[in-house]
């Protein structure tokens, strides 16, 4: 009876997701529980040999490249199953010695082409500088470092991030206890050269991750004088998604015979999906999917981890929480893949939990969400991961969750993709409990549609109406259903511990806020300035914290921005002799009204494009900066301020640290 079907699928909604699911019909109670996985018939198995090396889709497997087995089990550990183009090609390359220029995309795999090969090559025995990393950002630069550390973690590599907006003490005490790898922004790094605080006689390998990058926000100079300054004897990479002439001047006149590796980025598309993403810290993921979940309510959805050990973790606790899940990976046989595959199909489970490798090869029709609950390793495994909701014309949702620090990988996939990722907040309870109602009300509607179904319960209904209002009667039922199966429509989890830690909208609804003041900068569109570039040169020249900054918008040829009132002196004051992308900068207070406060929660993240002429952008479900905007506050005590590299062309060793 499709009503009852219905029914069956949405009860562990109002169950609370806890104990065994009981439905009435016609006064008999059936329990639904889960099938004996020794009795139940399976469908035609989907094979994947379980103890084979996952292969790239040239056959290549992480091991096929010359890496030691003290890598291999690194790599296993990440959670890397197959080499990308970029890694395939570059790995054996440096392992070699040589010099390599090499073009790929962000998101290609290109921290493991170098990271994998510099790790095999270092001897932890040394204590000075081996390698020096410059990227154009301090949040690559803590995203490089995190790898690199993962990856030598059992070779016991030591590796230190240095970029400004931290405090040098703490720099200091990892240089002066000795570290094998210095990954830094050019700036923090020039310093530490100048002072003697990073001495590079030791170097052996120097690195320059997305070169165009650094181009374009104006660091060559600083590169060049730090490229002089190294041993001339070392291996040199160059990573970058073009090749600017500079920078090909740059590779000609510093690098040896390098090796050219050309990664093309395939001609992807997305399918008719629609495309979220919400920004969640690491601690509250499966707290925020529980929510997203109950809120979305799907009729079934594949949710992707990038490890198998991620895929049981997060199985273990949804089904703690009475969600009907199986899990899928590389450590199943075939009758448990086969097994866990049959409820999925037939809807008994109503989640698939699994990595990317064990799922491939899957056709399931119906599946109404897809979810990313770990990013994927390339916008190939992204858009391969959606493409599997949104068909033959029905309907389909795709949700990333994504970590402070891994904003910027949204953006990548847009610009690759050419789709736009919706940002979103996260449901409070209320929109929960008003989701469950709606849910409940439809239930009803179709129960109303079949007198015959409810035709034994009419009885005990008028008897009751001899005494209480048929509307009355009707709230307690539902008001019992709910309580009785464990999930109030009146009460769920409290907002403050989930919901807020997004970020909720701002309580001036919108109007003008007095304690902020609009300014007027002559730069705009003209010149490609993004928000977070006006971010990092107010933050850093004017010394305020970049989430004190609320409105930004860009026009044409000039750009609004909202400060503090307080502050609205000095920075005019010192951004009337600074330099935005290079260009000198006029700063002035308008009769603007400031459009919002400041931004909320430590984000100081640029706005997205939209309508109305500009970019707007303090509230917290806005979209996240490219590469190099202001990030929340990380974990482990780094600073909330952005980078002074944001800011533009500078002369070397100039600015603020």
């Amino acid at each position: 009876m499709a009503t009852l079907a219905f029914s069956h699928r949405l009860l562990p909604f109002f169950l609370g997701r806890s104990g065994p699911m009981l439905f009435a019909e016609s006064g008999g109670a059936a329990l639904l529980d889960r099938p004996d996985p020794e009795t139940d018939p399976v469908e035609a198995p989907v094979t994947l040999a379980s103890n084979e090396a996952p292969k790239s889709d040239s056959g290549t497997t992480f091991a096929d490249l010359g890496l030691s087995d003290l890598l291999l089990q690194s790599i296993a550990e990440v959670g890397y199953e197959v080499p990308s183009p970029i890694q395939e090609q570059t790995i054996p390359v440096l392992l070699a010695g040589r010099d390599v220029i090499a073009q790929a995309q962000t998101g290609s795999g290109k921290t493991a082409a170098f990271g994998l090969p510099i790790i095999e090559t270092i001897e932890p025995r040394e204590r000075g500088v081996q390698t020096l990393i410059l990227c154009p950002t301090r949040e690559l630069a803590i995203q490089v470092s995190e790898a690199l550390h993962k990856y030598g973690r059992h070779k016991r590599i030591e590796t230190l991030p240095i970029y400004g907006g931290q405090p040098y003490e703490r720099q200091l005490r990892g240089l002066q206890r000795g570290v094998h790898i210095v990954v830094g922004t050019p700036g923090r790094v020039m310093d530490h050269m100048r002072r003697g605080t990073l001495r590079l006689d030791s170097l052996k390998f120097f690195v320059l991750d997305e070169a165009d990058e650094m181009l374009d926000m104006g660091f060559v100079d600083d590169i060049e004088w730090i490229l002089q300054q190294v041993p001339a004897e070392r291996q040199t990479a160059l990573f970058s998604a073009t090749m600017p002439p500079r920078i090909a001047e740059l590779a000609r006149q510093y690098m040896k015979d390098p090796q050219r590796i050309s990664v093309r980025g395939k001609e992807m598309t997305v399918p008719e999906t629609h495309q979220v993403y919400y920004e969640v810290p690491r601690a509250r993921k499966v707290d925020a999917l529980t929510r997203i979940l109950d809120a979305e309510v799907p009729s079934s959805a594949m949710i992707f981890c990038r490890t198998k050990h991620g895929v049981d973790e997060l199985g273990e606790a949804l089904m703690a929480r009475g969600f009907p899940v199986e899990t899928l990976h590389g450590d199943l046989s075939q009758s448990q893949r086969d097994r866990v595959m049959k409820r999925f199909r037939s809807g008994q489970a109503e989640f698939l939990i699994a990595t990317d490798v064990a799922a491939r090869g899957l056709d399931v029709p119906d599946v109404s969400h897809v979810i990313n609950f770990d990013i994927p390793e390339s916008p190939e495994t992204y858009v391969h991961r959606i493409g599997r909701t949104g068909r033959a014309g029905k309907a389909g949702t795709a949700i990333t969750l994504v970590m402070p620090r891994e904003s910027r990988w949204i953006r990548t996939i847009e610009r690759i993709t050419k789709a736009r990722i919706e940002p979103r907040r996260l449901p409070s309870a209320s929109d929960v409990n008003e989701r469950r109602r709606e849910v409940l009300k439809s239930l009803v509607e179709d129960v109303l549609k079949d007198e015959e179904s409810f035709s034994g319960y009419m009885q005990p209904v008028r008897e009751l109406s001899e005494d209480h209002d048929p509307l009355d009667i009707a709230a307690a039922l539902l008001k019992l259903y709910a309580t009785e199966t464990g999930r109030s429509t009146t009460e769920t989890q409290s907002d403050n511990d989930i919901a807020t830690f997004v970020g909720a909208p701002s309580s001036d609804g919108g109007r003008a806020n007095t304690n902020m003041v609009r300014l007027s900068i002559n730069i705009g569109r003209n010149v490609q300035v993004r928000p977070q570039d006006i971010v990092g040169a107010i933050a850093n020249e004017a010394n305020i914290p970049g989430r004190a900054i609320g409105a930004i918008d860009i026009f044409d040829t000039y750009t609004y921005v909202d400060v503090p009132a307080d502050a609205v002196s000095r920075v005019i004051s010192v951004m009337n002799n600074s330099a935005i992308k290079g260009r000198p900068v006029t700063v002035e207070a308008t009769d603007e009204p400031a459009a919002s406060g400041p931004r909320s929660g430590g984000s100081g993240r640029g706005p997205r494009p939209g309508g109305g002429g500009g970019f707007r952008g303090p509230r917290r479900d806005d979209r996240p900066a490219r590469p190099g905007g202001f990030r929340p506050e990380r974990s482990g005590g780094f600073g909330a301020r952005r980078d002074e590299e944001g800011r533009g062309r500078r002369a070397p060793g100039r600015g603020r640290y």
